[in-house]
């Protein structure tokens, strides 16, 4: 039985960048690379009775794209990404620095 693990990860290596960056699209003469986070994770095991198994996952969440007009190349951001991302982002960092400066005063 081939190991579940090195087949997972030969699997996983072709994703790479394909997975972060989309294919070009020419939109009225603007190229546009659509760009995403993305993430993913495999595991598998097997006994010594011969018995395996593996699985994965993975998460992809669209964060903007690169934008080409003429001879300017800029990144425009996906807004709603940014939020769901900078929310929960700014809550956590404002409850460690509150924890941190309550600390210090003792």
């Amino acid at each position: 039985m081939p190991n579940i693990a090195l087949e997972l990860g030969k699997m996983s290596a072709n994703i790479g960048v394909t997975s972060s960056y989309g294919e070009q699209q020419d939109v009225d003469g603007v190229r546009i690379v659509p760009v995403a986070a993305t993430w993913s994770g495999f595991g598998g095991g097997s006994d010594e009775s011969g018995n395996g198994g593996g699985g994965g996952g993975g998460f992809s969440a669209p964060i903007g794209a690169y934008v080409r007009r003429g001879d300017t190349l800029t990144f425009e951001p996906n807004l709603v990404s940014l939020l769901a991302v900078a929310i929960p982002f700014v809550w956590v960092a404002g409850r460690a620095l509150s924890r941190i400066i309550r600390a210090l005063k003792k």
